[in-house]
């Protein structure tokens, strides 16, 4: 048996979601904060298995969706210059900025490397002292410890050809801006497992306090995401809002204390810009003043603006907030496809779009109607 078998068994998931329809009197609505949670529900068809009235949205919790416009267009921006070479993911590459992505960057000849680590990108750097090299540093609390860590090791080797441009984004706040806003359906979270396990739980408890709802840290397997669900629901139907862990396999309340402690040597917290949300005050993370020669914003001279969102027809804001469901927007599966995607939900392997594009029937399959 491989150790994930117990937590994808049919029989385990049909029962806890006997479970939940036994619990529930009444409609919620609770929010996955993390996309592969949505992906996981949507694969696995875990929303069906909900009583009526029991509603699942998803969350701001994917990496690349919420990457602004004016980021990608300084990374196609280094692409182009002479003797730089942009380093990302491969998922950013097909990600629209306000005029164009690093796909149409490096068709146009700019320079773009896919890598797997921002450590590959500082092996790139040592390798090759002539050029210089410049990390897409995306993000949540998950990939700030290597991206500092890429910072670390490059201030220790005296790499002065080696760079990060950040856009780190932070949990808690967003949650906070969700919660505060005047269309905020969420009354309960299923907070992402592997942001825990980095930085804990400890700074859920004023959310959960302070805005009266439960938060539930969750897995990523369908029986782990029923049993957040379960989790939320009993409290919820209780009247309580308090913090409770049911990835306890893998996330302890105070999370990872080197990890947290090389992230704050390395960055500071700051204001950030979400693409289709906007900018949320202390939400992100830059480079502290002492590893400024890091930061490629300032080293090519890049100017610091706020975000354009150019979304166009775009609802991405909307489904980030659970406010709508990627079906809800008139272009899904029409005029945006995962080949012409008119947003990055529709791009990135966490999106929402993408995952209901994947798994469920979208417009374009539909029969035509007589």
């Amino acid at each position: 048996m491989k150790p994930l078998d117990p937590y994808r068994d049919p029989a385990a998931v049909r029962a806890c979601a006997e479970q939940i329809a036994a619990a529930v009197t009444r409609p919620w609505t609770i929010m996955e904060v993390c996309g592969g949670q949505t992906h996981a529900i949507v694969r696995y068809g875990l929303d069906s298995l909900l009583p009526k009235g029991l509603e699942l949205v998803h969350g701001p919790g994917c990496p690349v969706c919420v990457t602004p416009g004016h980021v990608i267009d300084a990374a196609v921006d280094l692409a182009g210059r002479e003797g730089v070479t942009l380093c990302s993911f491969g998922d950013m590459l097909r990600v629209p900025g306000n005029g164009g992505s690093l796909m149409d960057a490096r068709a146009e000849g700019g320079s773009v490397e896919i890598v797997y680590s921002p450590l590959d990108a500082l092996a790139l750097a040592k390798e090759n002292p002539g050029e210089d090299y410049v990390f897409l540093a995306v993000g949540f609390e998950t990939t700030a410890p290597a991206n500092a860590m890429a910072v670390a090791q490059a201030a220790r080797a005296g790499v002065e050809n080696f760079s990060i441009l950040v856009s780190h984004v932070l949990v808690p706040p967003a949650m906070e801006a969700i919660l505060s806003s005047p269309d905020n359906r969420v009354q309960g979270f299923l907070a992402a497992g592997h942001v825990c396990t980095v930085m804990g739980f400890e700074e859920y408890e004023p959310i959960a306090a302070r805005h009266r709802v439960p938060i539930v840290v969750t897995g990523f397997e369908p029986l782990d995401i029923l049993q957040g669900v379960l989790l939320c629901v009993r409290q919820l139907e209780a009247g309580e809002a308090r913090v409770e862990n049911q990835y306890a396999r893998a996330v302890e309340r105070g999370g990872n204390r080197p990890a947290q402690e090389l992230i704050a040597e390395i960055f500071e917290v700051a204001p950030q810009h979400w693409r289709g949300i906007g900018e949320l005050p202390a939400s992100g993370l830059r480079l502290r003043e002492k590893y400024a020669r890091f930061d490629a914003a300032r080293r090519f001279g890049l100017t610091e603006e706020t975000d354009i969102d150019s979304a166009g027809e775009c609802i991405s804001g909307e489904i980030m907030r659970g406010v709508k469901k990627p079906q809800q927007c008139p272009a899904f599966g029409v005029r945006c496809t995962p080949e012409r995607p008119l947003g990055a939900p529709m791009v990135s392997s966490e999106g929402a779009c993408a995952a209901y594009y994947r798994h469920r029937a979208h417009p374009s399959e539909e029969p035509a109607h007589e």
